[in-house]
């Protein structure tokens, strides 16, 4: 059907039924017995009345509404259509009452009140109804086509755990969605108040730890946690009883974060360990972020890493005038960029191919961009590739950021947040006392600068590259066994957005010279997590096999967050705590830095005598196998001059 024919068929439409409500109004207005005067009355009315009412629905775009698509802001502007003609017809008829005693004749054209009001309800209800019938067809003609595509998909029996808000929202979708082969059963809540309530006509069935035997007795397929805000104890209780039950257990990722009632089924998924280790969700103080973040320029070394990347989409939210990307691996920054850099932040967000340990090019840039707020995330974090290759730990994690922390106060840069790690607490490996060196010249350094040079420290990121998760994950696709280095190895584990806004909140309140620790919560034993997986994949021990390997060359049981004489003490945020730091002397770290840059080339045992030296509490794991020493290299002439290693005490410091 073309368009011309479909307007002129919609506008005859609106004109009959315009009509039939008018002398309808007639009809009831005078008790279904019109008198001939007003018959007559009517018949004079008719054409114009309807001529006005069109053309107010004309003025408010009515005919221009797609019949099929009505919705209640359409109805609205019926509505205020027909009022705007009622209000007409109300102008009319106190104008003709005020000449009546010199133009008695025109008392034919006046529409009397009681038929204006009932005319102006029939005629809303008629506009609108026609409309929303052609929807409802078109809905249910769609409808059938969906069944059809469907009805040979095999139907899974649903039970919601929650019967809350979110329980609500998921129950409607898949009442709304047939086409996802999914039946809603019930809900189980351990709210007793809800038990045999009905919500959305699906029934609470009873509480989650009935769920076994709800099981064979509404031939169950399949759990939706909907609970929002759960905290990981919750799921991992759901999930086990779910198991025992033998139902597949799915979630909704950030479920707990609903927005304007929205809720995205598509990205349903099977638990993850991240749900099981999920805590409160962090609530940031936005209002301190904006301050340091808002219509400034900031800058994130090692944007395209796991805390990098976060940390760029989470300073965004903030609207800086500029996000300066400074990554060295081509693909990672191609990724990071690629993914911000839509719409209106295409000019806002800046990649930039930069080594923090070229100078020369982190002086240009700091130079071009003069950025407010600068979060230095690049380091080398993987602690056995550092024991073997420590000469490249001491590199980047300390010449690096101490050759960036120069720039940055000779540019005044007013704040710099360098991401630390729990690591660095009593060292026992390469990497962690990498950092701390860093720590100890950004603690000292802020002493003296006007910039704010700020520490945060925390523990293990779940999911970032090189963590224990993916690594897991993939033994456990290939069959197994997981390999696990002690059964009492324990980690601090956060999610990689709950670290990033906690680094950009510390960043925020920072003055100068702190070192901040993020609450991670309980430790959690890495044998745990790997049982957790296995078993969130679907299989047993028996299946997958967990074997234990030894702990590797600098590694730690436990992890420390902070050290014992540092005191952490507790922020106006509840989830940051800061330490009471030592003073260092500036002068002594420089030397001390300057010593340890002269054996960067020398062996491995060199460079780890260095580290010592600068960092008193740091003892070495067991020396690794000769074929990870290295090959044994001349230290440099400034090192010294008869090919020996220099001689290097032990660095004081002030308490």
């Amino acid at each position: 059907m073309n368009r011309t024919l479909t307007r002129s068929l919609q506008v005859a439409v609106d004109v009959t039924v315009l009509s039939v409500a008018l002398w309808l109004a007639f009809l009831l207005r005078f008790d279904w017995d019109i008198p001939l005067a007003m018959q007559r009355r009517a018949l004079t009315v008719w054409p114009w009345v309807v001529a006005v009412q069109y053309l107010a629905l004309w003025g408010f775009r009515v005919p221009r509404i797609a019949w099929r698509y009505v919705g209640l802001r359409d109805a609205v502007r019926i509505l205020a259509a027909l009022t705007a003609s009622a209000v007409v017809f109300s102008a009319v008829r106190g104008a003709v009452i005020g000449l009546r005693s010199e133009l008695e004749a025109l008392d034919v054209a006046v529409v009397p009140l009681g038929v204006t009001a009932i005319d102006f309800v029939l005629g809303f209800l008629a506009i609108s109804g026609v409309r929303v019938a052609r929807r409802l067809a078109a809905e249910r003609s769609e409808l059938a086509r969906t069944l059809e595509r469907v009805r040979a998909a095999p139907t899974v029996r649903v039970i919601l755990v929650g019967a809350g808000q979110g329980g609500m929202l998921v129950a409607k979708e898949l009442l709304n969605r047939p086409d996802l082969s999914r039946v809603v059963v019930g809900f189980v809540d351990d709210d007793p108040l809800k038990a045999g309530t009905m919500m959305l006509g699906v029934p609470v069935l009873g509480s989650i730890e009935e769920l076994p035997k709800l099981v064979g007795r509404r031939h169950l397929d399949e759990a939706i946690i909907t609970i929002s805000n759960a905290p990981g104890e919750a799921i991992r209780r759901i999930s086990e009883r779910c198991r025992a039950a033998g139902l597949t257990t799915k979630i909704l990722p950030g479920l707990h974060d609903l927005v304007d009632g929205r809720i995205n089924l598509a990205a349903m998924r099977d638990v993850a360990i991240e749900d099981l280790l999920r805590r409160e969700t962090v609530k940031l103080d936005e209002e301190g972020i904006g301050g340091l973040v808002r219509g400034r320029v900031m800058l994130v070394t090692g944007a395209g890493g796991s805390i990098g990347s976060e940390l760029c989409r989470q300073l965004l939210r903030f609207e800086p005038s500029r996000l300066v990307l400074v990554e060295r691996t081509e693909n990672a920054l191609f990724e990071i960029h690629r993914e911000l850099a839509v719409g209106a932040r295409a000019q806002v967000v800046v990649p930039c191919i930069a080594d923090i340990t070229d100078e020369g090019r982190m002086e240009t840039l700091l130079a071009r961009y003069r950025p407010a707020a600068l979060f230095h995330a690049a380091a080398h974090k993987h602690v056995p590739m550092m024991e073997r290759d420590a000469a490249e730990a001491v590199k980047n994690n300390v010449l690096g950021t101490v050759g960036l922390a120069k720039l940055a106060e000779r540019h005044e840069v007013g704040v710099f947040v360098m991401v630390s790690t729990d690591k660095a607490v009593n060292p026992t490996s390469v990497m962690g006392a990498t950092k701390r060196t860093a720590e100890m010249y950004i603690q000292a350094l802020s002493k003296r600068s006007r910039t704010r040079f700020v520490t945060v420290r925390f523990g293990n990121v779940l999911g970032s590259s090189g963590s224990v998760i993916p690594i897991f994950r993939q033994q456990i696709a290939a069959g197994g066994p997981v390999t696990v280095t002690h059964p009492e190895m324990q980690r601090y584990f956060m999610t990689i957005p709950e670290a990033s806004q906690l680094v950009v909140q510390a960043g925020s309140m920072g003055q100068g010279g702190e070192i901040f620790v993020l609450d991670m919560g309980e430790p959690v034993k890495i044998v745990d997590m790997a049982r957790d997986l296995i078993r969130l994949s679907g299989f047993s021990e028996a299946d997958v096999p967990i074997v234990f390997t030894g702990t590797r060359p600098g590694e730690k049981l436990f992890e420390e967050l902070s050290l014992q004489e540092e005191h952490a003490e507790r922020t106006h945020h509840p989830k940051v705590f800061v330490g009471k730091t030592r003073e260092w002397d500036l002068e002594e770290i420089e030397g001390a830095i300057e010593r340890l840059r002269a054996v960067v080339e020398a062996e491995r045992r060199t460079v780890v005598a260095a580290l010592q030296s600068v960092v008193p509490e740091y003892s070495p794991a067991e020396a690794l196998p000769a074929d990870a020493q290295g090959p044994a290299v001349e230290p440099s002439a400034s090192a010294s001059s008869t090919g020996r290693s220099p001689v290097l005490t032990p660095l004081p410091h002030r308490a």
